[in-house]
């Protein structure tokens, strides 16, 4: 066991549980977006510790490489705008006048800077603890994904339905930038990722959609700003 591993794991005793099966949707998920860059030289820690956080049930790890680092020698093979844009949108609500690699994002909520795995685990434990605010299911039977959801309780802020897929692991030779010389192994790598529709969460959440490809899908409710995720499901 890595030390990484270690320190996640001591953090989470008691608090993470174990999936009941692939295809449904955790009652409990917790999201953790790591913005990222192959360009930058101080994330490869947080990649690591994004690599065993992935292991981890219950928790929804995204890895989403941003491009402002694309001009200085080395463009990110992953990166897209869009993921830049959320990240500039999370700043923005929480008043920061800068963005920044890495940044970890728990929930949508709680903004963690670097590579700090007791931070994280405490993070994830917060909300694990937290009351569940509805319950989602997400089926995927062949090209058609079905979102089902209950009325959330709390605030009802109008909400966005975010479909992605991920890329579960992929490893990289970095040769110009920051990271030159360098064998990275990268995971749970964001592509496609749109927002599938909007809800005002008064009724019941029924929608389905078209998908394709074999990599996995998570699905996640989130107020709109971006704010709180709401809810989240990750098919395999």
């Amino acid at each position: 066991m890595s030390r990484v591993t270690h320190m996640l794991t001591a953090g989470l005793l008691g608090v993470v549980t174990t999936l009941a099966a692939p295809a449904m949707a955790e009652q409990r998920p917790v999201v953790v977006e790591l913005y990222t860059s192959q360009g930058c030289a101080s994330c490869p820690p947080a990649d690591e510790i994004f690599g065993e956080l992935a292991d981890i049930d219950d928790v929804i790890a995204i890895a989403l490489h941003v491009d402002y680092w694309d001009y200085i020698g080395w463009e990110d093979e992953f990166s897209d705008a869009a993921y830049t844009d959320r990240q500039r949108a999370y700043a923005a609500k929480a008043g920061r006048r800068s963005i920044y690699t890495p940044e970890m994002v728990v929930n949508g909520v709680t903004d963690i800077v670097g590579a700090k795995p007791m931070d994280l685990s405490k993070a994830i434990a917060m909300y694990k603890s937290a009351a569940v605010r509805m319950t989602l299911d997400a089926r995927r039977d062949g090209d058609v994904l079905s979102i089902k959801g209950t009325v959330p309780t709390g605030n009802r802020a109008p909400m966005e339905i975010h479909v992605l897929h991920v890329t579960p692991t992929q490893t990289s030779k970095i040769t110009r930038g920051e990271n030159r010389s360098k064998t990275i192994e990268y995971t749970n790598i964001a592509h496609n990722w749109q927002v599938a529709g909007t809800w005002d969460g008064q009724t019941p959440l029924n929608m389905s959609m078209t998908v394709s490809g074999d990599d996995p899908i998570v699905v996640l409710v989130q107020e709109t700003g971006p704010g709180a995720i709401v809810a989240a499901a990750r098919l395999d």
